[in-house]
């Protein structure tokens, strides 16, 4: 039987962490296993109970989350945790020294709860996701830069790609498209009229095509190559 996905909380504040466990301990396949009021004691606790998922704010005493991802899931870690940030700042300097330092999700605490469990089970299974405001704005500033090497897609989105490289269909373009504005699986599907596994079969077939590890790095090739214009017809 697959056992549930272990999830520690780090928040000083008693009330976020009380309800982040709430919201994820109501969810089928996740248990969350620790709670941590500050940066120190996430560390040590992650260490002890090697939870799947660590979530993780920036602003904490002692350690802050950056610190705290650093000792967890940076570089030259053997055995790195997953962790995901959870903060109330949108602000580039915590984003980009949270993905340098190892985490594999980013999420602003008013994107919900849909969205946190989400992650969560992103994280879980290795993939990467961070809030859709911060993913647009963020991935937009690499817009009008085409990558040298990035593979060509179908209708023409793209540009020449290294050879051997397989283009992509008209429908994994759609669901590119959809990535690249930060939307669920489950929201691509609603918008597309697919089944969610069938969402998943096409990032799964786009991420070999592309040589790619995540649906981040996914939505930065949209953007990079220009394949991030609007969607074609749906259904």
């Amino acid at each position: 039987m697959k056992r549930d996905i272990r999830v520690l909380i780090a928040d000083d504040q008693e009330m976020v962490r009380t309800g982040f466990a709430l919201i994820l301990g109501a969810q089928d396949g996740i248990e969350v296993v620790g709670e941590a009021s500050d940066g120190a004691e996430c560390v040590e606790l992650a260490r002890q109970l090697r939870p799947d998922v660590c979530l993780v704010d920036v602003r904490m005493p002692g350690l802050d989350g950056i610190e705290v991802t650093r000792q967890l899931a940076g570089p030259g870690v053997a055995d790195p945790l997953r962790v995901v940030i959870v903060t109330t700042f949108d602000q580039d300097d915590y984003l980009y020294g949270a993905l340098r330092g190892g985490a594999c999700g980013f999420l602003l605490k008013d994107a919900g709860p849909a969205l946190l469990v989400e992650a969560v089970r992103a994280a879980a299974r290795g993939n990467a996701l961070i809030s859709p405001a911060v993913t647009v704005r963020l991935l937009e500033r690499l817009g009008g830069h085409p990558a040298p090497d990035a593979p060509p897609a179908a209708g023409g989105a793209g540009t020449a790609g290294t050879p051997g490289r397989q283009p992509l269909s008209e429908r994994e373009l759609d669901v590119v498209r959809l990535v690249a504005r930060g939307l669920t699986n489950q929201e691509i599907a609603d918008g597309l009229f697919i089944s969610l596994s069938t969402v998943k079969t096409h990032l799964v077939s786009v991420q070999a095509k592309l040589t790619l590890r995540n649906r981040v790095e996914i939505a930065a090739w949209a953007w990079e190559t220009g394949a991030a214009g609007a969607p074609g017809p749906v259904g």
